[in-house]
């Protein structure tokens, strides 16, 4: 499924600048989610970032081209039924990461997403809702974002959840994305209010 926090926070005119630094990064790897945050049953680990992603609408399109990365770690794990990845950006000061969140997170990101999560679907599989959620506050800026998805496959519809969670703290971008049965909902917004706290606890100030 779509990564697609890590893409909408690429996207907007320009690029933004890529320098990484060893101490960025291995801040970046300290943060970035585990096998043991996640108990047992779980297979993965860590992935090579992709940054080079971008989500373009028309009516969304926040800058970037000021904003320099300058670590980025990502992970990803799966159980039964249940998908999590993980993507972690150091940038070279806090005031990027605070105006990378006004830009960012902001209505109109809304529709730009579903949007992008739609064609990215395929034909068979329909978007039913996708919308920001309530999340408890983590770090200095928290979001999150759910879709709900009809996949038909074999003569059957299956109705799949598809979570974006922001976390914003220090020099650091956390996103959190999760892919479930609908049903399970409740137990999967425990868990990534639990990792998102710990992520962020990970994260320097």
């Amino acid at each position: 499924m779509l990564v697609l926090a890590a893409s909408a926070a690429a996207s907007g005119p320009g690029k933004q600048k890529i320098e990484l630094n060893a101490a960025d990064q291995a801040a970046a790897r300290r943060v970035v989610l585990r096998r043991n945050d996640l108990g047992p049953g779980w297979t993965g680990g860590r992935v090579k970032p992709d940054l080079t992603s971008q989500v373009s609408c028309a009516s969304y399109h926040p800058k970037v081209s000021d904003l320099v990365v300058t670590g980025a770690a990502e992970s990803q794990f799966r159980s039964t039924g249940l998908v999590l990845a993980n993507e972690v950006e150091v940038f070279r000061t806090a005031a990027m990461v605070d105006r990378d969140w006004r830009r960012s997170i902001v209505p109109a990101a809304v529709p730009c997403l579903r949007r992008t999560l739609t064609k990215g679907l395929g034909t068979q599989a329909k978007v039913l809702s996708f919308g920001r959620i309530p999340f408890p506050k983590v770090g200095t800026h928290s979001a999150a974002f759910r879709g709900i998805v009809a996949v038909s496959a074999l003569g059957q519809t299956v109705r799949v959840l598809l979570d974006i969670v922001l976390v914003g703290k220090g020099r650091t971008e956390i996103s959190l994305d999760a892919t479930a049965p609908a049903a399970t909902a409740r137990a999967v917004s425990s868990t990534e209010r639990r990792l998102a706290r710990t992520l962020a606890a990970r994260a320097r100030a």
